[in-house]
């Protein structure tokens, strides 16, 4: 039974087919002023009823049912008005109490009211006139009056005067300033990440001058380990990880330059500004220099899938994948932008259109993921002269090696009749191949490939599913069988992580699907014992769907031998009177195998070593450096671009060019519009495309980059930023707790040149920072979480603090800076990737964590029960998990029993055998304070019953280590 929806549409369809839908628009027209009322505008009352109620669900980009009612167009495809004619409008129906039921439209939400059903009613009894040029579009809950999108404020007061009034507002004051000892520890770990030495803390409490406080700060921002504590954060927000991701999950060994230049123009106080331009356009501002260029790594930072899809409409979605990440990352880095959320349709809450989305797909279209030579151009002039005569010499030698074989192989052509003559079988077949020959006693029985079917230069590399060898007795048995008494030998290739995956067991055990993939060039089989045969049967790809794919590579030439003992081989069958497979290469081989004399093969091997000896000379050159800063496809960032409808690279809509947000191009009281704007051709160079969002991102009417800039520094110096979602300002973000503060902060992050040493001196000179962490429960009953900062907030460290701290008080960590990382998993790698985590921990992983080669969703034992954060996303802030694993793990991990060992040795070696100063010695290189008597006496005991490491142990296992006040 139909329903009456369906049939109140066959009903109408057949009218339309009868009399047609314009005679229908024609007729209802007539006299529709004179019955509806007064003329209806449709801007200012039908348009906002479609944005509140319809196109949510019904828009270009998401044609819920089919339907979309953004445009004029839209409405006269669908056919859900018939101007004139309210009663026959399928619309109203759906937006009309039927029987007292609920509308059908719209589902899932509040219905239209009487008004607007009323409006829609008299819009259509008038002809349902919609203007022309007019798309109606759902209202983001944020618009241009964002606070974010606002002009920088000036204020004259200070980070304490803006602090104090807020806690005034609540009637609360500041804490008093921590002592000295909570200070040097709270800012050491704050600005370098690692523990002060107590001869550090010694000499800071004991300084009289009124400026120490100023001299510790200024200290520690010149330290080269600022750059590796600050690189670190900027680590997490960038994304940068050093495998691939996805499924493939491929190790990336060159991107660590990238690494490097965060942590060496963090530490030279490099202007932000510029920092950013960097690595959005870091190879067009840099062309010729290499530590400038290596900034837009940032642009291949993150992940990707280089599966290679064969399907042309799967491989178009995975490169808007690609594209879609780095948008998405660069728009929260540095704006604050969730820009991802405009991929399928406008942004529901920030007012970001699929415009401004695919205006910076169009900017980004050149860039692909991988590795590019980075040198200057000395350095490449220089390597250039010396491959020049080399070169030279080995395309001579080429020429010769091709002259050579193209004599030959055009003798072999005058005799292709001859040579086919005896070509009298069908070609080797994937799914099946079968050679049937004299009946032979035989113990052992191989097959040799002389030329695979993918590479007939290579005799390895082949696959076999299944061999099968036949005996000649009545029923004949496959007698290679392992059921059988069979055994398969063979070079194979192998995994790590998988043993015997493709070993040559796979062709003897009578199924299909898993194969023996060769490493050598032969596959052997022994049989039970001495056998008459008469028969072989092999494939790569039976009962496969798609034996062409290029993973089913099988011989294309090849001969079966037999041997009674293993030592004596006898040819019993072979390929030589198959006709080649018809591929220009493998007929070409075959040719040159027929037709090649001694006289010529004597003269080629010449050649071959020669050009071989010039190859071993070029390869003695050493490479230019390679880095991970990506490839730059001129073709791909030609245009037109469009916006994908619905998200889809096969649904294109209007066309778009490289250009700036629209949101902030209508900033209220904005400066100079004209200079923040820019829109591009879409045939300008995908360089300047790119030149042109960075200078924009950092232009001085743009308030979003240094408010997002400065609201990380004060996240990372208090735990919370003033806006609590550092990577999201919009509408679904949190809300600046000091909105005149962060103004504040990114003035001045301006007026000192977008340098942020500055920025975090005055942060931690203020009464703010230096205040106690001090718990007041009266305090707290109002502000809970201390957002209003009537305390310094307390910290767990961070995963790299924790285990930093432990290799420096152990006295074991490597200060070794920069280069390619160390790994605390062991790493193997097939079509896939696998990671790991390493039980034992050696000195080669002593250096600072920073400096480890982090790999996505892999797991690194300590570092991750700590939280430290999967770099696949951006981390803009930390999780602060308590977990039994994290006691577990710090109590009994190997790391953990070698340091409290180092530990003990060197307090030994510092304190001798005097218990007491061991103790006190620990407590300041571990807390930055002495130990008091209870605890002397305590730790003498333990020490005395279970040892010096016994008690170092459990130091490392304590909450004050491990916790910043």
């Amino acid at each position: 039974m139909r329903s009456k929806i369906e049939i109140r549409l066959s009903s109408h369809a057949r009218m339309t087919q009868f009399i047609g839908l314009n005679c229908i628009w024609l007729i209802s027209l007539c006299g529709a002023a004179t019955a509806f009322g007064a003329p209806i505008d449709f801007r200012q009352q039908i348009a906002p009823i479609f944005e509140r109620h319809c196109v949510r669900c019904h828009s270009p980009g998401n044609r819920k049912g089919d339907v979309s009612l953004a445009t004029s167009g839209d409405l006269e495809s669908n056919e859900y008005v018939v101007a004139g004619d309210p009663e026959a409008s399928y619309l109203l129906e759906l937006v009309t109490s039927q029987d007292g039921a609920p509308p059908a439209m719209p589902k899932k939400a509040k219905p239209l009211s009487g008004g607007e059903v009323e409006l829609l009613r008299q819009w259509v009894g008038h002809g349902a006139e919609w203007p022309a040029g007019v798309v109606v579009k759902q209202k983001a809950k944020a618009d241009a009056s964002w606070w974010a999108y606002q002009p920088l404020k000036s204020n004259s007061a200070t980070i304490d005067e803006l602090i104090r009034a807020k806690l005034a507002e609540k009637d609360l004051t500041l804490n008093p300033t921590a002592d000295r000892g909570t200070l040097i520890r709270r800012a050491t770990y704050d600005l370098i990440g690692l523990p002060p030495t107590p001869e550090e803390v010694s000499s800071f409490m004991n300084d009289p001058d009124p400026q120490a406080y100023e001299k510790l700060i200024d200290r520690l921002l010149a330290s080269p380990h600022y750059g590796e504590r600050w690189g670190r954060h900027w680590l997490d927000v960038v994304r940068f990880g050093e495998s691939i991701g996805y499924e493939r999950n491929v190790i990336v060994n060159d991107i660590w330059p990238f690494r490097d230049y965060v942590i060496r123009s963090i530490n030279e106080d490099k202007p932000f500004d510029q920092f950013i331009r960097e690595h959005v356009a870091g190879d067009v501002i840099g062309k010729e220099d290499p530590a400038v260029a290596v900034g837009s790594a940032f642009l291949v930072a993150g992940p990707y899938d280089d599966v290679g899809n064969q399907d042309p409409l799967q491989a178009a979605q995975i490169r808007a994948n690609t594209l879609d990440e780095i948008i998405r990352a660069t728009g929260e880095a540095f704006l604050g932008m969730t820009l991802g959320c405009a991929r399928c349709h406008d942004h529901k809450f920030d007012p970001i259109t699929q415009d401004d989305y695919y205006g910076l797909y169009a900017t980004f279209a050149g860039i692909r993921h991988g590795s590019v030579p980075l040198a200057t151009p000395r350095q490449h002039q220089a390597r250039a002269a010396r491959l020049k005569p080399l070169n030279a010499r080995k395309v001579e030698l080429e020429k010769s090696v091709a002259e050579h074989e193209a004599a030959v192989l055009q003798r072999a052509r005058e005799k292709l009749a001859e040579y086919e003559s005896e070509w009298t079988r069908e070609p080797v077949d994937r799914t099946g191949t079968e050679d049937r020959f004299e009946p032979v006693m035989a113990k052992f029985v191989r097959l040799v490939c002389e030329a695979q079917d993918g590479n007939p230069s290579s005799s390895t590399g082949f696959g076999i599913d299944e061999f099968e060898v036949w005996s000649t007795g009545e029923p004949p048995t496959n007698v290679a069988l392992a059921r059988n008494g069979g055994r398969a030998t063979g070079d194979a290739r192998k995994i790590e992580d998988f043993p015997g995956a493709y070993g040559p067991q796979h062709a003897i055990d009578g199924k299909t699907g898993a194969r023996f993939l060769a490493r050598g060039d032969n596959l052997t089989i022994e049989l039970a014992e001495p056998t008459r045969i008469d028969r072989v049967v092999f494939s790569s790809a039976r009962h496969e769907a798609t034996p062409d794919h290029r993973k089913f590579t099988f011989v294309a030439e090849y001969r079966i031998e037999v041997s009674v003992d293993g030592e004596r081989w006898q040819v019993v069958a072979g390929g030589r009177d198959r006709k080649p497979i018809p591929r220009p290469a493998l007929v070409d081989h075959r040719l040159l195998q027929l037709e090649t004399t001694a006289d010529d093969r004597t003269k080629k091997q010449r050649l071959r070593r020669e050009l071989a000896a010039v190859n071993r000379k070029i390869a003695q050159i050493p490479a230019l450096p390679s880095v991970w800063i990506g490839r730059r496809v001129d073709a791909d960032a030609e245009g037109p671009f469009h916006v994908f409808l619905g998200g889809s690279p096969q649904k294109k809509g209007h066309e778009v060019v490289p250009a700036s947000l629209g949101v902030l191009n209508r900033m209220p009281n904005h400066k100079s519009e004209a200079g923040l704007a820019y829109r591009l051709e879409s045939a300008v160079p995908e360089s300047e495309r790119r030149l042109a969002f960075a200078n924009w991102l950092v232009h001085a009417d743009n308030p979003l980059t240094p408010r997002v800039l400065a609201n990380r520094l004060w996240h990372y110096h208090f735990g919370t930023g003033i806006v609590d979602t550092p990577s999201d300002f919009g509408y679904m973000g949190g809300r600046p707790t000091h909105p005149e503060l962060l103004d504040f902060l990114a003035l001045k992050l301006k007026e000192n040149g977008w340098r942020i040493k500055a920025v975090h001196r005055l942060i931690m000179l203020s009464a703010a920072y230096r205040q106690s962490s001090a718990y007041r429960q009266d305090a707290a009953s109002v502000d809970g979480d201390s957002r209003l900062l009537w305390r310094f907030p307390p910290r767990r460290l961070s995963a790299e603090e924790v285990r930093d701290t432990m290799l420096s008080v152990a006295d074991q960590l490597d200060m070794k800076r920069g280069g390619p990382g160390f790994r605390l998993y062991h790493f193997m790698q097939d079509n896939v990737c696998t990671y790991v985590p390493l039980d034992k921990h050696g000195p080669e992983a002593y250096r600072r964590a920073v400096y480890h080669q982090n790999a996505r969703a892999s797991v690194v034992d300590l570092m991750t029960e700590f939280d430290q954060p999967d770099c696949t996303f951006s981390a803009p802030k930390r999780a602060e998990t308590t977990t039994p694993l994290q006691a577990l793990t710090l109590l009994n991990h190997s790391f953990t029993l070698d340091m409290a060992t180092a530990l003990a040795e060197r307090l030994k070696r510092e304190m001798g055998n005097d218990i007491a100063a061991q103790v006190d010695r620990v407590y300041r290189l571990c807390y930055s304070r002495p130990a008091t008597e209870e605890e002397v006496s305590a730790c003498r005991q333990l020490v005395e019953r279970h040892g010096l490491a016994t008690l170092c142990r459990v130091i490392l296992n304590t909450s004050e280590m491990i916790y910043v006040q």
